[in-house]
């Protein structure tokens, strides 16, 4: 496969997300999202909101949620690791349903079609570990043959009532 199949389309991606109602995104904008970030910012029917911090932008979720919004957050996978505690405590703990859309920052291309599990880097051969650990659900979207996991993830979330991890592996495309 070319480097460029592994690329998801940022409309494609978005066209999920409104289908499962997301009205509000909290995040930390993140590079690898950056095509994404740039179309949900677009969106009239979306709110978008930029925080300092994963931690923020969790707990914005969080407030955004008991208020009667369906929201979901986005951030890179190291910013991921920085709120885990805040993770625990909304997503776990709390049950509060939201999904994390989480850019694989530092993802090798040699690593592309392979698990993020086999990366040389910890960034990403340790974030579905513990995840696994903490009970998160992961789901990870690799091509666009993959795009059936948005919906998955939702749902997962909704069902569980729980945080959800659903991992972008590589830039997805402007197109």
């Amino acid at each position: 496969m070319a480097i460029t199949d592994y690329a998801i389309a940022a409309s494609l991606l978005h066209a999920e997300i409104k289908a499962q109602g997301v009205d509000a995104v909290t995040t930390v904008p993140d590079l690898i999202q950056f095509a994404l970030h740039d179309r949900l910012k677009g969106d009239p029917e979306i709110r978008y909101i930029e925080c300092a911090a994963e931690n923020q932008a969790l707990t914005v979720a969080t407030g955004l949620y008991i208020g009667g919004k369906k929201p979901m957050v986005m951030m890179q996978n190291q910013g991921l690791f920085n709120c885990i505690n805040t993770l625990r405590s909304v997503g776990i703990d709390a049950r509060i349903p939201m999904v994390l859309s989480v850019g694989a920052f530092g993802r090798e291309f040699s690593n592309l079609g392979k698990p993020t599990t086999e990366s040389g880097r910890v960034c990403l051969n340790k974030v579905e570990p513990v995840m696994a650990a903490l009970g998160v659900p992961y789901f990870h979207l690799e091509t666009a043959d993959d795009i059936g996991k948005v919906a998955e993830a939702f749902e997962t979330s909704r069902k569980n009532e729980c945080a959800v991890v659903l991992n972008i592996g590589f830039f997805p495309s402007w197109s």
